[in-house]
């Protein structure tokens, strides 16, 4: 895994902290062109990492203590190898400790470090903060005890760690995403067997623009449980009749019109959002095989549509930013982006309309919702990497 210095400097807070023997990683957060709710049906997501990223400064030290320290938050954190002590004032160290104690479980010699971290992608904005900076430190204790593990091992560990120490159970995606991120590529990555292949984004004249709607709904985990159970109970139905049904990703629209429909018409609605979704991310990969992104757009306003009213896992302010954008000739897609009730919209916007694009959603969404409206542009790049 090369470093790649020249283009990914090392970020100016964290120079002060690198000695004659750190190794300096970067690790991006990441976008979800298409496939949302798929990936724990195990069916397809298109991901790709930004030019927003999580940087860490890890230095070794022969005293099994592990001292971190959130250069942007100028906050501290001390434990030691021997006696992983998770962080209870605040969450951030956590994330790197998960991975620490996975190396431990796998039977890898850990010593103790100072790592500083530095980070530029918004919190809280649906962009995988939390798997760039468990990925940044996968990578940098791979190469600092020598344990030689590959990346989809990294990807794994740094997966459990959010499981597993932290508690947040997500799927496998965003650290993937971070971790085999390449530029001007999407990765069209396969849920069940992690087979995975590059697909050009060819952006010649596109933006990739980021609405973050600034809001949060607290229904958002109770209801994405819900989801997956009711996603569950459709699959033990077809089960029921083809043993063949393991999950949505075996599920064609017959068997859901003749299993599942006829005994509950709302689990019928969530399981043919994921069947119809994993059929359009497979179809839109053909479109950006043709180079064909005003087609790709119209699936991305119909994936929207599906996961508004068919998974009802959209909100009001989320639907306000697709309908607004919905009317401008330069937006050629837009949808919510993630698990739902809040974050993002992410939107395809010709790079000449960007600007008049975000003012005019600013100034419709303060006066229809009361509510400021943040925007990120974001371009596609390279996944983690040593960089020094």
């Amino acid at each position: 895994m090369p470093g790649n210095s020249q283009a990914h400097p090392v970020p100016p807070i964290l120079k002060p902290y690198v000695a004659k023997n750190s190794i300096v990683t970067r690790s991006p957060g990441r976008i979800n062109l298409i496939g949302e709710h798929t990936d724990y049906n195990n069916g397809f997501v298109l991901p790709a990492a930004i030019d927003k990223a999580a940087y860490l400064v890890m230095t070794p030290r022969a005293d099994g203590v592990i001292h971190l320290r959130a250069a942007d938050m100028d906050e501290v954190y001390s434990t030691s190898v021997s006696r992983l002590e998770k962080a209870t004032h605040t969450a951030w160290p956590n994330y790197m400790l998960g991975v620490v104690q996975q190396f431990l479980d796998a039977g890898v010699s850990v010593a103790g470090f100072d790592a500083t971290l530095s980070a530029d992608i918004p919190v809280g904005a649906g962009l995988s903060s939390s798997a760039a900076v468990e990925c940044a430190v996968a990578l940098a204790l791979n190469k600092l005890s020598g344990a030689g593990l590959d990346k989809l091992s990294l990807v794994r560990l740094a997966q459990k760690a959010e499981n597993e120490y932290v508690g947040v159970q997500c799927g496998i995606m965003d650290q993937f995403a971070s971790m085999f991120g390449k530029k001007d590529y999407v990765i069209r990555l396969d849920c069940r067997s992690l087979a995975y292949t590059y697909v050009p984004f060819n952006m010649g004249g596109i933006k990739i623009v980021l609405l973050d709607t600034n809001v949060k709904h607290s229904l958002g985990s109770s209801a994405y449980n819900d989801r997956r159970a009711q996603c569950e109970t459709g699959v033990a139905w077809m089960r029921a009749q083809d043993n063949s049904v393991n999950s949505l990703r075996d599920a064609t629209m017959d068997m859901l019109n003749a299993w599942v429909l006829p005994r509950d018409p709302l689990i019928y609605q969530r399981c043919r959002y994921v069947v119809e979704e994993n059929g359009r991310l497979l179809a839109a990969c053909d479109d950006l095989e043709a180079g064909d992104l005003p087609a790709f757009g119209r699936k991305m306003y119909a994936t929207h549509e599906g996961l508004s009213r068919d998974y009802e896992v959209s909100c009001p302010e989320a639907d306000f930013l697709v309908d607004a954008v919905k009317l401008l000739p330069t937006v050629l897609g837009a949808r919510m982006m993630g698990g739902g009730f809040g974050g993002c919209t992410i939107n395809l916007v010709e790079e000449g309309a960007v600007e008049e694009m975000i003012r005019s959603c600013r100034d419709a969404y303060r006066k229809k919702m009361n509510r400021q409206l943040k925007a990120y542009i974001a371009n596609i790049e390279s996944g983690s990497s040593v960089i020094a």
